[in-house]
């Protein structure tokens, strides 16, 4: 069979294809200022070679492929609704009303910390970090604006509540993927992350407080205020329904439907009220829904903060996915980070060295691959044995898995996270990267709980049988 001539890379070989993937992508990126799909594309045509060396023949090598990118399926369609759910929440009235009553409800000195719980319970409820962004911190981003906080503060806020409910809701994919694939049960993995992310999320809520004392009534530009407060007053037919979107949303999801269909039909219950509450023609909801809602008020405020949406505007970032997850596919297939940690996995004998492993492998997948699916998946793969052998309970490896790679997801610039978040709030990655506290805060917390022992829980009997499945890694 051909599989028997496929051979395992040595250390060397598999540092570097590593190596030689990622110079492609970060000397493009900072030599060439090259897009992000364009390179993660010829990274793929790199490794063929690579892989061919190790017996791998073309049509193994573009199985691999194949097999990965067709993870982008799903996550690519609620790409897509969420986008059309953008335009058609913009043209409901949704997002101005959020924005219209948030200017007048919320103090500038606490606008940042009301951010990040308003996110939050968004999130929360919704089981996805993308839609609030998408929606609430879009609402937010403007409000901010008008009130002279910095934008990449208040997009740090947004960022901090949005994955925060990511990881605590029993909804969201990343919640229920990090258990599976570490053996455990969800809501064992959400209550073993409340040791971490509770404090975190304390932490991060007082530092957003305090950094909000500074901006005051006086920080605030009266003029744009009232250009922007006008032109939505004048513009839309604000109140409570166009809120309506909103409720059926979240019922929808709390419900436990399923993601796609329940953000599309919260994207065509906006579509309705923009035609019959907010006068728009079918064929204009049509145009929004598929190139975003678009407006030329002449007021650069209006303009930066409504522009935006659609269906178009996600195909770039389905472009990422697949051609990430292609590379993480080809990465996988030929057992290149399994040869890197295998060459120092028998090394690891304290939980505070498997945590800290755990954690940059994270931080590296999620690089590699794109993708916190990715990262996720290859984490809980490469790291299960070890945990399994130190006799860690399954919610040990699940909760570093999201302290780690789930709060990294929109920090790294060329990842899906990443493009989603800088696209959906129009403001580059690095700007918001400093001031999203809660991705510092976390994994410092687990870092600290895996070197003194702390809520490290133990399994009662040690299942020797899986302890065994070490050996065939350092083998």
């Amino acid at each position: 069979m051909e599989t028997d001539k496929i051979k395992r890379p040595s250390f060397m070989y598999a540092l570097s294809m590593l190596i030689a993937a990622v110079s492609v992508i970060s000397i493009g990126i900072l030599v060439f200022d090259a897009p992000i799909q364009i390179l993660m594309f010829i990274s793929m045509l790199v490794l063929i070679p690579f892989m061919m060396g190790l017996g791998f023949t073309y049509k193994q090598v573009e199985k691999s492929m194949m097999k990965s990118m067709s993870r982008a399926l799903q996550p690519g369609l609620i790409l897509l609704t969420v986008g059309i759910l953008i335009g058609a929440w913009i043209a409901s009235g949704t997002v101005p009303t959020l924005i219209y009553y948030g200017i007048h409800a919320i103090s500038p000195q606490f606008f940042l910390v009301t951010t990040l719980v308003f996110c939050s319970l968004v999130s929360v409820a919704t089981g996805t970090s993308w839609g609030t962004v998408g929606t609430a911190g879009v609402a937010m981003m403007g409000v901010g604006a008008t009130m002279g906080i910095p934008a990449g503060l208040t997009a740090g806020a947004i960022v901090s509540g949005a994955y925060f409910g990511d990881k605590m809701s029993p909804l969201s994919d990343t919640t229920n993927l990090a258990p599976t694939v570490s053996g455990g049960e969800i809501f064992s993995h959400i209550k073993h992350m409340l040791w971490t992310t509770i404090p975190a999320y304390i932490i991060a809520a007082i530092i957003y407080t305090i950094v909000g004392l500074r901006y005051n009534s006086a920080s605030v530009n009266s003029e744009s205020v009232n250009q922007l407060t006008s032109y939505l007053n004048e513009t839309f037919h604000l109140g409570l329904v166009p809120m309506i979107p909103i409720v059926v949303l979240i019922a929808l999801l709390m419900l436990k439907k399923p993601a796609i269909p329940s953000i599309f039909i919260g994207a065509a219950v906006g579509g309705v009220i923009a035609m019959f509450y907010q006068g728009l023609s079918f064929q204009d909801v049509m145009n929004t829904f598929y190139g975003g809602y678009t407006v030329e008020s002449g007021i650069d405020m209006v303009d930066s903060l409504l522009q935006r949406g659609g269906l178009s505007s996600m195909l770039s970032l389905i472009a990422l996915f697949l051609f990430a997850l292609g590379l993480g596919g080809m990465l996988a297939e030929s057992q290149v980070l399994e040869a890197l940690i295998a060459s120092f996995a028998h090394k690891i004998k304290h939980t505070g060295t498997a945590v800290f492993v755990t954690i940059i492998v994270s931080y590296l997948t999620l690089a590699i691959g794109g993708s916190v699916y990715f990262s996720t998946v290859m984490g809980g793969t490469l790291m299960r044995p070890i945990y399994e052998r130190l006799n860690l309970k399954p919610e040990n490896l699940s909760r570093v898995l999201e302290d780690s790679g789930t709060q990294a997801a929109p920090l790294i610039p060329w990842t899906g996270g990443g493009l989603y978040t800088a696209g959906a709030l129009g403001i580059a990655t690095v700007a918001y990267l400093p001031f999203c506290f809660l991705a510092f805060i976390t994994p410092l917390i687990s870092l600290f709980y895996g070197i003194t022992g702390l809520t490290m829980t133990k399994k009662e009997k040690r299942d020797k049988k899986k302890a065994k499945k070490l050996v065939e890694l350092e083998a």
